[in-house]
């Protein structure tokens, strides 16, 4: 880590797509940070639980979306059947890491089966269990996060039918293990969100400017496909398909509608992108204006409206608290913000190592009452949100309702949330 850790911090000190690393030094980075993530999170969350054995079984192109997390930087999948396994003495403070494999699973999972032994792989585990004799056993099935039910039907009906009788009711859900997991970063990955947004708030500043929008020529698809080059060419990815969409006054709608798909002066746009980079995602929604003729700024009533954005994403944090759930914050914010006379909408979803991750979950947009299950679950520190919201102003200059959509990642920390490299504060203008 010594080598590599100065090169991080020199990277998330600086705004510039030069200096995203190569491959190689990308794979030595996350390797090192795999290292760390298993040397603090998974002891403290065994320890948290009382489980002292958990168990991830996947085969080859049908991977648990948990074990994906956890392979090396040059495994791309499992091979063949993989059974990684957590072995933890809460007494003595020691977690041991078997890998029901021929392979080692790159430096952190010894191999633990010798097939030439040993032919039965099952029997093979069925061994380290007894050896260990946990008294919980954790595999990864879920009712309410897809993302730790990922023990598919047959290695679960092949496990039970091999487990010794005495085991069989130590079996139990792995899932605050592996949400656990999947949402808690590291401070070497709190400080590498820094970049990811750095990149992706440089794109659409660079996407939202008259180097990519010509107005009455530039389409919202030459946009998007503009985005998902520009990430494609720094070597990146993304995890889904960016958008583009306009919001427009009565009048110039009735002499320009929107369905042609032209970005025209006095354009309302609004983004949604994310970018996949170290394993790690983003996901932002910012809004920019097209000047018209004569314009020199974005009208002042469109900033006001814009303001009550950042007014409900200011009433929303507030209320966040570790232990309690995203229902209950979901509930507070929209009761204060109706009595503001705000009129919001909020779908906030945990960000990591998936877009759409597993941890506390704040509404849907078609489940403002709040969400079974996923919205029981409470804030644990060292989180990332993204926080997503929107809110419906009336423009009686438009003639009409419009939205303000914003999507902002931010880290939530025990002393409260910073909006990682910032959150917008006014309507970009395009133009001028």
């Amino acid at each position: 880590m010594k080598k590599l850790l100065p090169l991080l911090l020199f990277l998330v000190s600086i705004n510039t797509f030069s200096q995203i690393l190569q491959e190689r030094d990308r794979a030595e980075l996350v390797d090192q940070i795999l290292k760390d993530r298993f040397a603090h999170i998974v002891p403290n969350l065994m320890d948290r639980t009382g489980i002292d054995m958990w168990i991830l079984i996947s085969r080859e192109y049908n991977e648990d979306p948990v074990l994906k997390t956890m392979l090396p930087s040059t495994w791309f999948g499992a091979r063949r059947r993989t059974i990684l396994v957590f072995s933890f003495d809460a007494s003595r403070n020691k977690l041991e890491k078997l890998a029901i494999s021929r392979y080692n699973v790159g430096d952190e999972f010894k191999s633990a089966w010798d097939p030439e032994k040993e032919p039965d792989q099952w029997d093979a585990l069925m061994k380290v269990i007894t050896d260990h004799a946990p008294n919980k056993i954790a595999l990864d099935y879920s009712d309410d996060f897809g993302i730790a039910d990922g023990i598919v039907k047959t290695d679960h009906d092949a496990f039970m039918a091999n487990l010794p009788a005495q085991f069989k009711d130590k079996v139990v859900s792995a899932e605050e293990l592996a949400v656990g997991w999947i949402e808690t970063r590291t401070p070497m990955e709190l400080q590498l969100y820094e970049e990811l947004m750095s990149i992706t708030h440089g794109i659409i500043k660079e996407a939202f400017s008259t180097k990519v929008i010509i107005p009455n020529r530039t389409t919202t698809q030459d946009v998007v496909w503009f985005m998902r080059q520009k990430v494609t060419d720094l070597g990146l990815d993304t995890w889904f398909q960016p958008s583009i969409d306009i919001q427009r006054s009565t009048a110039d709608e009735a002499a320009h509608p929107i369905s042609d798909d032209i970005i025209r002066p006095g354009d309302l746009l609004h983004c949604d992108f994310g970018i996949t980079y170290l394993k790690l995602n983003t996901d932002c929604q910012e809004h920019a204006y097209v000047l018209k003729a004569g314009e020199k700024e974005v009208p002042e009533y469109l900033d006001m409206a814009f303001a009550k954005g950042n007014q409900v994403q200011d009433i929303f944090t507030g209320n966040f608290e570790n232990g309690k759930t995203g229902n209950e914050i979901l509930k507070l914010l929209l009761d204060e913000a109706k009595t503001q006379g705000l009129r919001p909408s909020i779908y906030t979803h945990p960000l990591g190592y998936y877009g759409h991750s597993a941890g506390a979950t704040f509404g849907m947009w078609d489940q403002q009452d709040g969400v079974e299950g996923a919205g029981d679950y409470p804030m644990y520190p060292n989180t990332v949100y993204s926080i997503e919201l929107n809110t419906t102003v009336n423009l009686p200059e438009w003639g009409k309702d419009i939205r303000i959509m914003l999507e902002e990642d931010a880290i939530w920390r025990t002393n409260g949330l910073k909006y990682i490299n910032g959150r917008q504060k006014e309507i970009i203008a395009i133009g001028g």
